[in-house]
């Protein structure tokens, strides 16, 4: 467990800095959108290049893939579900969906994945599945709702070109056709995209800092307050629990297996979630009361899983 609490305090600490240079502010007030484009445009394309084109694509073909995929996929269809119903509109929902789905695989999953699973490669696929499938999906839903784009076919162009104009979308694409030609380019080339990806947590985590400054307790009474509510839940609780009931009940998964399945699905909401709300300019309030709670709640859930698994 010495990883789960070296991984928390990096971050508690970096983003503690970022909540004082709100306070200062040493940065002026347009730091935290500074900082947000930079890790959506720059930094943050180039941390998955590097990251995924130095994956086994072979580990995507595994069971305890497709419980963590599956896991993601139930808790991210009952918050769309309970969205529609309530009708939170296309962008909060969109967003809530992925605070109560999108799993902190970068910055925190391989620290605990490497600490406490003893394998840092066990966090890809889910890292992989996340840019592939549920970014682009989500990034493209929101750039449409908050588009003028009317009709069927001038929907349907931008449906398709959105993914490619992305640049986390078209870093990952890349990574992974790195990876999957076998070729690996020489250090020489790949250090730039290190040296630029090495940003992209800690303007995050910086942006996220910065926004906490001023904010209003998490959780308060409020029109958000549901959304978050349910999202938190699905995300510390259903997920983990789904995890579990896929594991061992659908894949039979025991042991080291299950435990490692359980504990990704644990891990609380990424903060690109609240990147790429403050990029599109919706449900800010929803993605970052969500990312805070299930920050905090992530220690008391991971060891209640150690306890029961471990």
């Amino acid at each position: 467990m010495s990883g789960v609490i070296v991984g928390f305090g990096v971050i508690a600490s970096v983003v503690a800095i970022g909540y004082m240079l709100g306070r200062i502010p040493l940065l002026g007030p347009g730091a935290r959108e500074v900082l947000n484009r930079l890790a959506f445009y720059v930094a943050s394309p180039a941390l998955l290049f590097t990251i995924l084109a130095r994956t086994d694509l072979s580990v995507l073909l595994s069971p305890p893939v497709l419980v963590s995929v599956l896991s993601v996929v139930v808790v991210a269809v009952l918050f769309l579900v309970v969205g529609v119903i309530r009708r939170w509109g296309v962008g909060r929902t969109t967003v809530g969906t992925l605070g109560s789905s999108y799993v902190n695989a970068g910055n925190l999953g391989i620290p605990i994945s490497a600490y406490v699973l003893g394998d840092a490669s066990l966090v890809a696929p889910i890292l992989l599945f996340q840019l592939l499938v549920l970014a682009p999906v989500s990034l493209t839903v929101l750039d449409l709702s908050n588009g003028r784009v009317r009709g069927f076919w001038p929907v349907l162009r931008r449906s398709l070109g959105t993914p490619v104009r992305n640049p986390v979308v078209i870093a990952s694409l890349a990574g992974v056709a790195v990876s999957a030609s076998g070729w690996m380019p020489p250090g020489p080339l790949m250090e730039p995209f290190d040296l630029v990806g090495g940003m992209a947590v800690p303007a995050m985590l910086l942006a996220f800092g910065i926004s906490l400054h001023g904010s209003a307790m998490p959780g308060r009474s409020g029109p958000d307050q549901v959304p978050v509510l349910l999202a938190v839940a699905l995300k510390s609780v259903g997920q983990p629990l789904a995890a579990w009931a896929l594991g061992s009940l659908v894949f039979g998964l025991e042991g080291a297996a299950l435990f490692a399945v359980v504990v990704l699905a644990a891990l609380p909401t990424a903060q690109n979630v609240f990147n790429y709300a403050t990029l599109y300019r919706t449900g800010e309030v929803i993605t970052r009361e969500v990312v805070l709670l299930t920050t905090v709640l992530t220690v008391p859930v991971l060891f209640t899983i150690t306890l029961l698994l471990g």
